[in-house]
């Protein structure tokens, strides 16, 4: 990419987006181009179509997507299905007619089975049954990938995907309905702090391992591939490290302050027992994560007292 050329950020306003317009500013890009969901519905061929020949931007990150944490994905299941398919498809399709330069569209780790085997390598895809509480997302953000290799292969377009793992940062979905485990747990021993609560209960067994990267460490990756990766082959991002969901609480409890009682309740789902990811040819390609677990929650959590007319 060149300093000059013009930049969609799909999704500014989220987690991810926001951490991308961050890094590309800081890095000296700084003709870029965002509309808010109020500006332009995403899921509206037309309304895409008519953005992509006004603004004509030389390159597009597609972090814009319905998101949630078990609960949301669950009950909500045809809603991420249908709108992420349309925002996936309005946007892929309008850079291919409109000769977008390249694109980078951002993906899940839940794309993989749920029972295949760790770390999870690229070419896992496809190889098993998705998780059940999850499966319409994750089928969404495989027709993306899908998209991007088929725009590719017919018509020669340079669209790359890259899918990150777990999540956390400045402008994450605090709420306690809809969030991912992460946030959803700062929000929880903060609340439980403050009333002087005994206990916190916290979904599922505690057993589950997962990975967690801090936006900020992601969005230096997805420049990173803008600028160096051309490949058909999407690129899995995380750290390569991970935790269980008892471990994950523990060190949540302990940057908060809390100091009472965790209550697990196993009448709830775990969800998948372990997703780690296999970031060997991100490390083989020059770029790993420079943000440690125990300080991404505090830098995290300050954001969040900071914020807390906002994400509440």
């Amino acid at each position: 990419m060149r300093k000059q050329d013009k930049i969609y950020v799909a999704g500014h306003r989220g987690m991810v987006g926001s951490a991308i317009v961050r890094n590309l500013r800081n890095s000296g890009y700084q003709n870029i181009v965002t509309r808010t969901s109020s500006e332009l519905d995403l899921r509206n061929q037309t309304a895409v179509a008519d953005f992509f020949a006004d603004e004509q931007p030389n390159y597009v990150f597609l972090a814009a997507a319905k998101v949630g944490g078990i609960w949301a994905n669950n009950v909500y299941r045809a809603e991420f299905l249908y709108d992420n398919l349309l925002i996936e498809a309005n946007i892929i399709h309008s850079a291919y007619k409109n000769k977008v330069e390249k694109l980078l569209f951002l993906g899940s780790s839940c794309i993989y089975p749920k029972m295949a085997p760790q770390p999870l390598k690229e070419d896992y895809l496809l190889s098993g049954y998705l998780e059940a509480t999850n499966e319409p997302y994750a089928i969404a953000k495989i027709a993306g990938i899908k998209l991007c290799e088929a725009y590719r292969s017919q018509y020669g377009c340079n669209f790359i995907s890259a899918m990150p793992t777990n999540l956390y940062g400045p402008n994450d979905n605090y709420d306690l309905q809809g969030s991912h485990v992460l946030p959803a747990l700062i929000r929880k021993f903060h609340e439980a702090k403050s009333n002087g609560s005994a206990f916190v209960e916290i979904w599922g067994s505690g057993s589950p391992r997962r990975e967690f990267l801090h936006a900020d460490d992601l969005a230096d990756a997805c420049v990173f591939l803008m600028e160096t990766y051309n490949e058909k082959l999407f690129v899995n991002i995380g750290t390569g490290e991970d935790v269980t969901i008892r471990e994950l609480a523990e060190l949540i409890k302990e940057t908060v302050g809390f100091e009472g009682e965790l209550r697990w309740n196993t009448d709830k789902p775990d969800g998948t027992p372990r997703k780690l990811m296999d970031v060997s040819r991100l490390h083989n390609l020059g770029w790993q994560h420079r943000t440690d677990l125990k300080k991404g929650i505090s830098i995290t959590y300050q954001d969040f007292l900071r914020n807390q007319e906002v994400y509440v």
